[in-house]
């Protein structure tokens, strides 16, 4: 049986790396989103949540089914899909790395040229949605590439991870955006 004292602990570290992914510059104050799958619960930050003051209480209960409480993210039907396409999954963070906007922003996916940005995702899909269709076409189209794929971007809009841990979907946000920076830096030597 389920212990409550777990998801307890694992909404506490979601909202601390949620805060972290702000601190270090991948999200302003009211930005992104950050879910984690608790069996067949997906517990999702509020829609419009500042990263500052979010507490494990204000996290939002879906389901697998795709129900959700009321005033879930925006983004809570794509968190949704995520885990019903990657049953590995176990945490969903989405930011908005400006290195990695920035240098996604023509639609091209993306190649790291650091050896760490190398060695973990060799490759980063890039999707472009019209802005008026995000809603609707993002939750089938980002959960496409991330069952095959650590991270996706949306371009124009933000980059999505997904791992088995949170502290493994942090990573893969933050080593992205490290990757797009050292990209963005090369490029101004050239």
């Amino acid at each position: 049986m389920p212990r409550q004292a777990d998801l307890n602990q694992l909404k506490q570290e979601l909202v601390q790396h949620y805060r972290w992914l702000r601190q270090y510059g991948c999200n302003d104050s009211h930005s992104g989103n950050a879910s984690l799958r608790w069996h067949d619960e997906i517990w999702v930050t509020p829609t419009g949540c500042c990263a500052d003051t979010l507490k494990p209480e204000d996290l939002i209960r879906c389901h697998i089914d795709g129900s959700r409480e009321e005033g879930a993210s925006l983004d809570a039907p794509l968190h949704i899909e995520v885990y019903r396409q990657n049953a590995a999954a176990r945490a969903v963070f989405h930011s908005h790395g400006p290195h990695t906007v920035a240098l996604t922003l023509n639609g091209q996916d993306f190649v790291p040229v650091d050896f760490e940005g190398q060695y973990y995702f060799p490759l980063v899909p890039v999707v472009t949605i019209p802005y008026q269709d995000y809603v609707a076409r993002s939750p089938a189209m980002v959960a496409d590439k991330l069952k095959d794929f650590k991270v996706t971007v949306v371009s124009g809009h933000g980059v999505y991870a997904c791992a088995e841990t949170i502290n493994l979907a942090y990573k893969w946000s933050c080593s992205l955006e490290l990757s797009a920076k050292t990209a963005w830096l090369a490029r101004q030597i050239r």
